[in-house]
């Protein structure tokens, strides 16, 4: 089931500040470093599609997979045949669980904790053999996501977030509950949607559930789906993970 529905709409307002170009470049090194000339790229949970374009300007060929028939819409329109590396990107719907391409791939990537959203054993299993599936012989698996000592020491709070562009004013009210027995946070998302032109107010209610990880259960997961981790480093920094660090990056090899 798609967690991004109705709030898809308003993705990329709440996000316009995300650092996606440092991200990419970020993911691009990593993959030099470790699948030197890699030319392919598979990303699991692709969303708007914003990190897949910034790959593929790159000189990558992105194929990006979500679940999310509204994320992809958005992904499709910024692909527009205009951009240099259009015939480089193709996206599709698809459960990261599930889906299969019937080809490889020089690296796989699930960017933005999509690997958090695979919130119980079963999920994670699924979607790392997924990616073990689409995986070239000596490529790299590379994703971030909640790292639980970060998550348990500095605990998830309610936050409310305020934005607008020139139609729409926005609030997000995020309250989050923990579910220790479980490792997960469950994300209780209500956006509030103010039309500025006719003062129509909309209310979308919906509910993220994220799966915080450790680093023993992660190795032991992708063991299972038949690869290796080759590094783990706090996300975007490449600093030894902490009790301070609520985003780690996985590299694994097939």
């Amino acid at each position: 089931m798609s967690v991004f529905g109705a709030y898809s709409r308003y993705y990329n307002l709440f996000y316009r500040d995300k650092d996606y170009a440092g991200e990419a470049n970020y993911v691009h090194g990593l993959i030099q470093r470790h699948v030197p000339g890699a030319h392919s790229i598979l990303d699991l949970g692709c969303g708007t599609g914003r990190h897949d374009l910034l790959l593929a300007e790159r000189g990558y060929e992105v194929t990006g997979v979500d679940l999310s028939a509204e994320m992809l819409a958005i992904a499709n329109l910024q692909r527009a045949p205009s951009t240099p590396s259009a015939s480089s990107l193709l996206f599709r719907q698809g459960d990261v669980r599930s889906i299969r391409l019937n080809r490889t791939f020089d690296a796989i990537v699930s960017l933005f904790h999509v690997i958090s959203y695979q919130s119980t054993n079963e999920d994670l299993q699924r979607a790392f053999a997924t990616a073990r599936t689409h995986l070239n012989p000596g490529g790299v698996f590379i994703f971030d996501c909640w790292y639980g000592p970060g998550v348990l020491t500095d605990r998830p709070v309610v936050r409310i977030k305020r934005l607008e562009d020139d139609e729409s004013a926005v609030t997000r009210i995020v309250e989050p509950v923990l579910h220790p027995n479980d490792n997960r946070v469950d994300l209780h998302y209500e956006v509030q949607v103010r039309e500025k032109l006719s003062g129509r107010l909309e209310v979308i209610q919906e509910t993220h559930r994220m799966r915080y990880l450790f680093r023993p259960e992660v190795e032991m997961f992708l063991r299972e789906a038949g690869m290796t981790v080759i590094e783990a480093a706090e996300w975007m920094s490449g600093r030894q993970p902490g009790f301070d660090t609520w985003g780690i990056c996985f590299v694994a090899r097939g």
